[in-house]
């Protein structure tokens, strides 16, 4: 079986016209776009999304920026689907990001980092179950 993961190409990179070039990047390095569409997340849906972060100083500010603009939702599919995209993404500082990652080749800063990927298997799937029916997957 397939693994997937979930990814956002952030406000950032929609407002910059980047979701192709960062697709480019995402399927050179293996990983099938399975689902994906635009859209503006209300302020309930970031701030259920990011509600690991509800405590700390920064996450309003998150909020804020999540929702200035749209987004592109993406379910992504490979062998070791998180990990994979957690490598092709880079560090969240664009400064420590390896060469030719996502964040190294379009972030701006530690805060528009241009995308975000789950951490987990487990995270993986209740952030594509946050976004996608079963039906809308298809791989």
């Amino acid at each position: 079986m397939t693994d997937r993961t979930f990814s956002i190409l952030k406000p950032d990179a929609t407002r910059r016209n980047l979701t192709g070039a960062i697709n480019a990047v995402i399927e050179a390095a293996g990983l099938r776009i399975v689902a994906q569409r635009r859209v503006h997340l209300t302020e309930a849906q970031a701030r259920k999304f990011y509600e690991v972060h509800a405590e700390r100083p920064f996450y309003g500010e998150l909020v804020g920026q999540m929702t200035a603009e749209p987004v592109v939702v993406q379910v992504l599919e490979a062998e070791g689907a998180v990990a994979k995209y957690r490598e092709v993404m880079g560090a969240t500082n664009p400064k420590d990001a390896a060469e030719g990652t996502i964040r190294k080749q379009f972030a701006l800063s530690i805060g528009e980092n241009s995308v975000h990927g789950s951490d987990s298997d487990e995270n993986a799937k209740l952030e594509i179950a946050q976004f996608f029916t079963d039906d809308q997957i298809v791989g």
